[in-house]
């Protein structure tokens, strides 16, 4: 008896010492605050209250706030939990992206042709090879057709094959719901759109360039005979600019992609891209068993991070100049433009936090950085889980980012 009540007391000891290493201690569903007469106190005694509100007796919360200039976190709470991200993925993806392909990355669409051309007929065949583009527009495929015309071919005597190899045939990503609102995710679209074969067809026969036909077009790995002709490109921070600001989840797929297709591997899968990302979460400390990616969206049921990850992931992008170069002018800006243009305003919030929303059935989310009253940058990741509306989770986040500028 009297070993265990040693025992007791020694663990009790080790319990004490390592609350006293945090930022704060907890007491129930409550932060017992730093000094109020600093801003740190008062700011952690303003978000002990936000995270007492009768709104969490129903949904779960995950927050974490860390000072990137002191170095130290600042609040904490549950902030190890697994949850859905929402479209906070798409920050994952981004600094894989940027990371592992580099801020000088293009994605391509290229135009292909074999044989040789004599007296104006291509006698050989057109190929297409998809890079999973999605800039690429209707004007841009209509100049790859126009490229057969200058080289003087009026005629194919081949067949047009469509390069799709580059990814797996899943149309959806792992862990999607059928009624998800969501493009196919395929190589080869156009303005975001599955019509590539008809519009192909269709500026052909504009150029007037015989031969084309739908029973000529062949689904299969281009020919290694074949020489390019057009490469059609984009840039790594055009894709960025629409994939965070706008939210779009076909952009973040296809940069998910590109990270897959890095390994060599065709067609290339989630599991490809995935083990980029581990790379990074590695890099920051963390051990990727802990989590699970599921896509580069944020649409799957199946993604399981935390705000602790999300924030490492933030500090490490932070801290390496070539990913924040790229990440930081992505990210919308409160008060100002994208998913955020209508939150914070007028708020001392407003024009200070670069931040990425998240939206799906039930989470809502909001990761990023801002800038203290003392001067400080501060990281965060906000996760609300169970709400039933989005601007119950919405409501929470402004007032905490409000607190953080303040």
């Amino acid at each position: 008896m009297r070993r265990n009540i040693l025992l007791f007391i020694f663990f009790g000891l080790v319990l004490s010492l390592k609350a006293s290493d945090s930022p704060y201690k907890y007491n129930s569903n409550s932060i017992i605050p730093d000094d109020t007469t600093t801003w740190t106190g008062r700011m952690q005694q303003q978000i002990d209250s936000l995270i007492n509100l009768p709104i969490f007796e129903t949904t779960q919360l995950g927050l974490y706030v860390r000072d990137l200039t002191d170095g130290r976190d600042l609040v904490c709470v549950n902030h190890r939990q697994r949850m859905r991200p929402a479209s906070c993925q798409k920050v994952i993806t981004a600094i894989g992206a940027i990371r592992h392909l580099g801020g000088s990355y293009k994605l391509h669409t290229q135009m292909m042709v074999t044989g040789e051309v004599r007296d104006s007929v291509l006698w050989g065949d057109v190929c297409f090879i998809g890079g999973m583009d999605p800039l690429l527009s209707q004007g841009e495929v209509y100049q790859m057709t126009k490229a057969l015309k200058d080289v003087g071919i009026d005629s194919l005597a081949g067949v047009i094959y469509l390069d799709l190899t580059m990814k797996s045939q899943d149309d959806m990503g792992w862990g999607w719901c059928w009624d998800d609102k969501t493009v196919p995710l395929r190589p080869l679209m156009v303005d975001k759109k599955d019509h590539f074969v008809s519009e192909i067809l269709t500026d052909l026969k504009l150029q007037d360039v015989k031969g084309a036909s739908i029973d000529r077009v062949v689904q299969a790995k281009c020919p290694p005979s074949a020489r390019l002709l057009c490469d059609v490109t984009h840039t790594i921070d055009q894709v960025l600019e629409r994939m965070m600001k706008r939210s779009d989840n076909y952009f973040a797929e296809c940069l998910f992609y590109q990270l897959a297709s890095l390994s060599g591997h065709r067609p290339a899968g989630r599991s490809e891209a995935t083990g980029y990302i581990d790379m990074i979460i590695r890099e920051t400390g963390l051990d990727p068993a802990q989590y699970q990616i599921a896509d580069g969206s944020g649409l799957s049921l199946y993604n399981y991070v935390s705000p602790e990850l999300l924030v490492r992931l933030l500090q490490y992008a932070y801290t390496n100049e070539p990913i924040r170069s790229y990440l930081l002018p992505s990210l919308p800006i409160a008060g100002i433009d994208g998913t955020l243009e209508r939150r914070m305003l007028k708020t001392p919030a407003q024009g200070n936090v670069r931040a990425k929303t998240g939206t799906v059935e039930g989470v809502s989310s909001l990761s990023g950085y801002c800038t203290s009253p003392e001067g400080h940058v501060l990281v965060f990741s906000i996760i609300n889980q169970g709400v039933r509306q989005t601007s119950t989770g919405r409501a929470f986040q402004d007032k905490v980012c409000e607190t953080l500028c303040k």
